[in-house]
């Protein structure tokens, strides 16, 4: 009965199993290895640590402290309350780990921002990974934003499956996690490779695949092939439309997003709130002003959907760009919800763009209030001091930022991908391509290059 009602799916704030766990301890009856992990899971299923810890203490007072299932359990649990360092003592103290062990510390790792000690364990793990093990980590690395990590696993993966013939491959799920860390690093080439893969494992290119190829291509500028997969699938659902239109919108092609939510509807696939924030970001790309009006007002009327802040900073984003100002700030001020960072900061964008000082230096100010430590809004405001020629002003917001410590916390960085290697540029070096001052040697050779070239067709030497 514990079992049961700790893994259905029920009324989130029913307490069943732990209802019947007391009701077992009170009739006197001592609950074994099997029935500790369940109660265990029914505290992690609602983030519910207090509970969990005193279910840790049962388990100690019975002597299940060291049973592998139970110590799985409470890695599972405390990993889920956000409490790692408590998880990893219970890994640390286990005598047998089992590849579920392994797994769950993984994942807790990778969840809590963990991304170095997660691939230690991983490889710790050595022989012992699984299909979970290796998807685990993949994708976890793609959402910690460590995509070109995530996708040297992906093909180490791939060759231990073609050297060991007993060796996990990739799956689907392996396979969409590669193509959005080549859509994340714009790897256009690793992603044809990814998609070649595809199609030689004899992996069936379904909803998820699918979507995550038009992502891909999309993201990597690939806008025809995007199309083309995105034909060619026989099902799709809202997420395979979203994805599309997004596409559409990140390179500015408004009128064909807008054709192909037509389509969409025509389909009878209901648009959802994502949606709808792709199509706004089309119409802020290609400055459909009126179609952005339309398509916020199809949104609350026609399809229902409440619309959220991200669709109005999308909103204001359009306004903004249009220089249409009054009716960008009386939209905000008409928002049931107050106006987040992403709102203000399209409006500020707007002043930038349009040299509006007044506004923008009041929006900036805001800004900077609400968070001190963001170097881009002292930047912005800087710009607009530069461009009416206020340059003490401009000054003296430079030394107000040297005064509080702010500046960028991740230095600036560039990625290309050359003959299907991904190389990053930063400005504090990179270790895998040239140091530095080598570099710069090479850009001051190529800006005369361009100065010897501009003096010729000048006609100054003949």
């Amino acid at each position: 009965m514990i079992r049961a009602n700790a893994t259905k799916i029920k009324d989130p704030n029913s307490r069943e199993s732990l209802f019947l766990y007391k009701e077992m301890l009170g009739s006197g009856l001592a609950p074994d290895c099997i029935t500790l992990p369940f109660v265990v899971k029914e505290c992690s299923n609602r983030f519910d640590g207090l509970m969990g810890r005193a279910i840790h203490a049962h388990a100690v007072g019975f002597g299940y402290e060291v049973d592998v299932y139970v110590q799985n359990a409470l890695i599972s649990l405390y990993s889920e309350c956000g409490v790692l360092e408590d998880a990893m003592k219970v890994f640390d103290e286990m005598p047998h780990r089992d590849v579920v062990s392994w797994n769950s510390m993984i994942v807790g790792c990778l969840r809590g921002g963990e991304l170095d000690t997660a691939l230690g364990l991983f490889r710790e793990m050595k022989e012992r990974k699984n299909i979970i093990t290796w998807n685990s980590v993949i994708t976890g690395l793609v959402q910690g934003g460590r995509a070109k990590d995530a996708l040297d696993i992906f093909h180490e993966m791939q060759t231990l499956a073609d050297e060991k013939g007993n060796t996990v491959g990739p799956d689907k799920v392996t396979v969409a996690s590669a193509l959005s860390a080549c859509a994340s690093l714009g790897a256009v080439d690793q992603g044809k490779w990814v998609h070649s893969y595809l199609e030689r494992s004899g992996l069936k290119c379904d909803m998820v695949i699918g979507t995550a190829l038009v992502d891909m291509y999309g993201k990597c500028g690939c806008i025809e092939t995007a199309l083309e997969v995105f034909y060619g699938m026989p099902v799709k659902d809202v997420l395979a439309w979203t994805a599309m239109i997004s596409v559409l919108a990140l390179h500015g092609y408004g009128d064909k997003a807008f054709e192909v939510l037509t389509e969409m509807e025509e389909a009878e696939v209901r648009p959802n709130a994502v949606t709808f924030v792709g199509l706004l970001s089309a119409c802020a790309h290609s400055g459909l002003v009126q179609k952005g009006r339309w398509c916020f007002y199809k949104m609350k009327n026609c399809h229902f959907i409440e619309p959220q802040a991200q669709h109005y900073a999308c909103m204001i984003d359009i306004l903004g760009r249009a220089g249409l100002f009054a009716e960008a700030e009386e939209l905000i001020r008409s928002m049931p919800m107050r106006p987040d960072v992403y709102v203000w900061g399209a409006l500020l964008g707007a002043c930038q763009l349009h040299g509006n000082v007044e506004l923008g230096e009041k929006v900036a100010r805001y800004l900077i209030d609400s968070e001190p430590n963001n170097h881009a809004f002292y930047i912005v405001l800087c710009d607009l001091y530069g461009k009416c020629g206020r340059f003490d002003d401009r000054k003296r917001i430079r030394g107000l930022m040297e005064e509080q410590g702010v500046r960028k916390s991740v230095p600036g960085s560039s990625m290309i991908e050359v003959d299907g290697v991904v190389y990053e540029f930063s400005v504090k070096g990179s270790s895998e391509m040239m140091p530095l001052a080598a570099l710069e040697s090479v850009l001051m050779a190529l800006s005369n290059e361009m100065k010897i070239e501009t003096v010729i067709s000048s006609g100054i030497i003949e």
